[in-house]
């Protein structure tokens, strides 16, 4: 240990998402890519939930029924999708909205993730769920899907089968969305840093970085 070394900032980031939304996937990986360039800081990840689709059936609904519902037509949506994989591409990510069968409810999506913060690190869970949506095409408002992205990621599946048949964090869940609205936060990605910091939208890691120096440079005034 170098006891000559400048202490590391420790940094409080809330990334607020929903998980059917593909900025929001692109938009973390650039986080994960901006926070890989700056191993000088500490930074805690908090996951907050965001719904996009809020009157959503539970049981979700076909993507052609989405589609035309989101954005008027099959034309329309296909020329955004097309725009957004392009970027995927820089990011690693290979979209296949062509798999998509099924637009769900991300309610219990976004209960999963309350589930494995209880157990440690939530972040292989969001990025596990963004992955079966829009690489794999699965429907991860299905509680079987829930159930093996849980196994894969070493969380219990049999209990997290049992939280998703009761109401337990569906409260939570809306309450958070509702408080999201109520401080200005109308779009997602949204990342707030520090508790006062905040940027909206799946931001180049050249602007993730600036706001987590700023937020670092108050933190090491404090």
């Amino acid at each position: 240990m170098n006891v000559l070394a400048p202490p590391k900032a420790r940094l409080s980031v809330e990334v607020v998402v929903d998980l059917v939304c593909p900025w929001c996937f692109l938009g973390t990986r650039r986080l994960r890519r901006t926070l890989r360039r700056r191993p000088d800081l500490l930074v805690d990840i908090t996951w907050r939930p965001f719904l996009l689709n809020p009157d959503m059936p539970r049981g979700g609904m076909t993507r052609n029924d989405y589609v035309v519902r989101k954005f008027g037509g099959e034309e329309r949506a296909r020329r955004l999708y097309a725009s957004i994989s392009e970027l995927g591409r820089t990011e690693g990510i290979a979209f296949r909205f062509d798999r998509i069968r099924r637009t769900p409810s991300s309610i219990d999506a976004h209960r999963l993730v309350r589930f494995a913060a209880r157990f440690g690190p939530a972040d292989p869970v969001v990025e596990a769920l963004f992955s079966a949506h829009f690489t794999d095409g699965h429907d991860i408002g299905d509680p079987a899907v829930l159930a093996a992205i849980a196994g894969a990621a070493g969380l219990d599946p049999i209990r997290l089968r049992r939280l998703l048949a009761t109401d337990e964090d569906l409260d939570v869940i809306h309450a958070e969305n509702l408080r999201a609205h109520r401080i200005g936060i109308n779009g997602v990605p949204c990342f707030v840093v520090g508790g006062r910091h905040a940027i909206a939208g799946a931001q180049e890691p050249e602007v993730i970085e600036r706001l987590l120096d700023v937020a670092a440079v108050e933190a090491t005034l404090v």
